[in-house]
């Protein structure tokens, strides 16, 4: 495979970020005709149009749209590059990449990465949501720094990855301020029998902990929906469709933000917090900063 000429690509970024031939040709000193000679040298290596040309006036085909977007990218890199090489200060710009599996709660994500932003060291932070399969062959592909989920990497699995409990916490059920009244009366878990229930996905390591605790209690609730995003199922929660649950550490977020009360909690059901490294031995400082925080918090 032929790789992309940059010098080429270069061109092309330049006259579609600014969308005129002449301004460019003006602010690199070279003719109009080299410019145009190279965007079209670019498009018959890859084989496809990048601008409808009609006289003077040119604007990107569809084609063209979807390569200005890689070229940006790739060239605000290349600005980047050159700032560190020049300063020569590779810290000020390291980044962290963490993959999240799209079945955790998005307010406890926040609280379980919070003591990375307390390094003395500059950061960048970039999140990726997905599915943990897809997560994790990323991860094998050193495209992450680390994947955060709340179920560990199997023994039997063909990638090359190490588990780090980073925290656990008890479960809590929470409900409108209209449904608890409805449920008063009776203690909980019983208050939890016949009622509507939000429920997780059966992707979910905590359904399955759910679904045993229920049946243990002898609770046969009225499951009413069932959701990957944690987030749309609190807010189905807050109009009063259901009763939902989440990890205690962050029972005060969730009634602040959802306007929403506690209708009881259980030591029973445990949702446990995994990072899982490429590495045995840590060495990136934030996936340091996470696993030994949970050892202070001990």
């Amino acid at each position: 495979m032929t790789p992309v000429n940059f010098n080429q690509l270069y061109y092309f970024y330049l006259v579609a970020r600014e969308g005129s031939i002449a301004r460019i040709s003006e602010q690199l000193h070279i003719t109009p005709q080299t410019i145009s000679g190279q965007i079209s040298a670019l498009e018959h290596s890859t084989g496809s149009a990048l601008f409808n040309r009609s006289g003077r006036k040119w604007s990107l085909t569809e084609m063209g749209r979807l390569s200005y977007r890689y070229a940006e990218d790739i060239f605000q890199l290349g600005d980047e590059l050159r700032s560190v090489l020049k300063h020569q200060h590779v810290s000020q710009w390291q980044t962290f990449t963490v993959g999240i599996t799209d079945v955790l709660p998005k307010a406890f994500i926040y609280e379980i990465l919070k003591p990375v932003f307390l390094l003395p060291q500059q950061l960048r932070l970039i999140c990726r949501e997905g599915e943990q399969t897809a997560l994790l062959a990323e991860l094998a592909m050193n495209k992450l720094d680390l994947v955060l989920s709340d179920q560990p990497l199997m023994p039997s699995s063909s990638i090359k990855a190490y588990n780090h409990e980073i925290t656990s916490s008890d479960t809590s059920f929470f409900a409108s301020p209209l449904l608890v009244d409805a449920l008063a009366g009776t203690a909980f878990p019983a208050c939890l029998h016949q009622q509507p229930m939000l429920l997780q996905s059966k992707r979910s390591i905590i359904r399955q902990r759910l679904e045993g605790w229920f049946e243990q209690q002898q609770i046969v609730p009225q499951i009413v929906a069932e959701f990957d995003d944690s987030a749309l199922m609190k807010s189905f929660g807050q109009q009063g469709l259901g009763i939902f649950s989440a990890p205690s550490q962050i029972e005060q977020n969730i009634c602040q933000q959802y306007q929403v009360q506690v209708i009881g909690r259980t030591e029973a059901v445990r949702e446990v917090f995994y990072a899982i490294s490429p590495e045995r031995k840590l060495t990136h400082p934030a996936v340091l900063q996470l696993v030994e925080q949970k050892g202070r918090s001990e």
